[in-house]
């Protein structure tokens, strides 16, 4: 089933490109059909390329989605055009009186910054309140399972001395979980940060599960005991390059960081990398929709939320 997206977003010519399945809001108005409302709050700076990579994935399932791009009233924008801002993202004081089945919230380059001094942290934090009584599942990646778990749990994030860049394995902790579904008892995804949470802290509240950790990156998947909350450290929906453009990046402001591990051919920035999470990233998001959204929010969305754990 497809994504419903506006005709004119830049990634509808991409997604369709690659044969992936999109429909025009005017065609998906004649179904009788009720589409999940799925919102993306993207605060990353590069915005274009991250909704199409997030819409890639919410893509790839047999479930029909609706899809509403968020941004900060509180942060203006830089690296967007202001057009494409305009005819597609809506702020959230449009939208607070609105229910969703899911909410996936992106990460954004402001690790260095204590989330007190990040300039939209008071909406952030109103959004992750409003969260909760209207949307049924929220997905939060890097930086944003880092601010909502700090936010909900008051569990800190810690710099640390070498920016945590590449392709990592992971192992699975809970077996028997829903969102885990399918998954080897090893997979790899991409990190890309300066910060860090800690098991140690994590455990210390009885509401959270730790479903993945990997040796090398630390934590990487953590739940509420109603699934409601799902926390992802790295970042699944990275395309191929995506690594390496960050890498280039930082590397022509004349930062000192090692290539991204696991990635390049051989280690060799000057190869090419390649490509090992492609299938755990489509596995990921497709259980969240199925599993922690699709068979358990309420078919009148009005009804959200809805009591009940998995």
């Amino acid at each position: 089933m497809p994504v419903i997206i506006p005709e004119s977003l830049p990634a509808k010519a991409v997604l369709e490109s690659e044969n992936i399945f999109v429909m025009k809001e005017t065609r998906a108005l004649s179904q009788d059909i009720r589409a999940l409302r799925i919102a993306i709050l993207n605060l990353m700076p590069t915005k274009i390329a991250t909704e199409t990579q997030l819409l890639r994935l919410l893509a790839n399932t047999a479930l029909q989605v609706e899809v509403t791009l968020l941004h900060t009233s509180s942060h203006q924008a830089v690296n967007t055009p202001a057009e494409h801002l305009l005819a597609h993202y809506r702020y959230f004081d449009e939208i607070r009186d609105e229910k969703f089945d899911g909410l996936v919230v992106t990460g954004a380059p402001v690790e260095h910054l204590a989330f007190e001094d990040v300039d939209y942290w008071q909406e952030l934090k109103a959004i992750f309140d409003w969260s909760d009584t209207h949307v049924f599942s929220t997905f939060n990646i890097c930086w944003a399972a880092q601010a909502g778990l700090y936010h909900r749990h008051g569990i800190p994030k810690y710099a640390i001395p070498q920016k945590v860049s590449g392709v990592f394995k992971h192992r699975v902790l809970r077996r028997h979980t829903m969102l885990l579904r399918g998954f080897d008892d090893l997979f790899y995804a991409p990190h890309s940060r300066y910060t860090e949470i800690r098991r140690e802290d994590i455990e210390k509240v009885p509401d959270l599960d730790i479903l993945s950790v990997s040796d090398d990156a630390g934590v990487y998947i953590v739940v509420s005991k109603d699934r409601r909350q799902v926390y992802v450290t790295g970042h699944s929906e990275y395309e191929p390059l995506t690594l390496k453009h960050e890498y280039e990046r930082d590397v022509g402001k004349g930062i000192t960081v090692e290539p991204p591990r696991n990635y390049f051919l051989h280690d060799d920035p000057s190869k090419p990398p390649f490509v090992q999470w492609r299938g755990h990233a489509h596995l990921l998001y497709s259980n969240w929709l199925n599993y922690y959204v699709y068979q358990r929010t309420p078919y009148d969305i009005q009804s959200i939320p809805e009591e009940g754990g998995i």
